[in-house]
């Protein structure tokens, strides 16, 4: 899979058809961390084997390919970086895809959760963290951005690297308890760096909205589709 193979829109429509058959995009009523009831739950703990955990690198490879393009990223990056635990499979399958895919080989770094003072030892392990590189982090969906706030610092006390941006799988595009911004927006404007998505919940319901159930029924139908309305018009940013 390369970017090139997709018109505009249609990668994020591949994306959704992705998602829900791998079972990590549900519609329905969920209750979320925040406390809110939400019309649809994505859980990345779906992508539980070799073809679906490479078919996902593939496509945060692509994204970062066309943002590198756009001149959104910049054309050299040393390591791919994912925090532990999620990231981790996100950034050994992103560098695998860039790689095979895309002709950049790509370094791919994770933290541990507690340093290890025998062996290899050290906070990271991976393509090791030195002066002047080029970071990209990955993750899967940001709510609040605490784990960034956590993992910057960590990156920085290591070595004088140059975070280069975040790419994650979905924009939930909600505002953070605290304020009218996404976390999407809060984190760029805290650290700089873009951050974006392989796709957000819009486009991820607008494709959804033209796909059909097994039985031919309508994946949204329109009581769903109203409850996704309301729920971006209350807490959408």
């Amino acid at each position: 899979m390369t970017q090139t193979q997709y018109e505009a829109g249609s990668m994020q429509e591949e994306f959704t058809r992705f998602l829900l058959d791998a079972g990590a995009l549900k519609f329905g009523s969920f209750t979320l961390k925040s406390g809110r009831q939400s019309p649809y739950f994505i859980n990345a703990g779906s992508f539980n084997d070799g073809a679906r955990i490479a078919r996902l690198g593939e496509y945060y490879a692509a994204t970062i390919a066309a943002a590198q393009e756009q001149g959104v990223l910049p054309e050299h990056i040393d390591t791919v970086f994912g925090p532990a635990y999620k990231g981790i499979p996100l950034a050994v399958s992103t560098s695998m895809a860039l790689a095979a895919r895309h002709g950049q080989n790509v370094g791919y770094t994770f933290d541990r959760k507690e340093k290890k003072d025998h062996g290899d030892g050290g906070m990271f392990v991976g393509t090791q963290l030195e002066d002047g590189m080029s970071v990209l982090m990955v993750d899967d969906v940001m709510t609040a951005g605490t784990a960034v706030r956590e993992v910057v610092p960590k990156l920085k006390a290591a070595a004088d690297v140059n975070i280069v941006g975040l790419v994650l799988s979905v924009d939930r595009m909600e505002k953070t308890k605290d304020s009218d911004k996404s976390a999407v927006q809060a984190v760029h404007e805290e650290f700089g760096f873009p951050v974006f998505a392989i796709a957000n919940v819009r486009e991820i319901f607008d494709a959804a909205s033209t796909m059909r159930a097994a039985d031919g029924s309508p994946l949204i139908g329109d009581e769903l589709r109203a409850e996704a309305q309301r729920y971006l018009a209350t807490y959408g940013a």
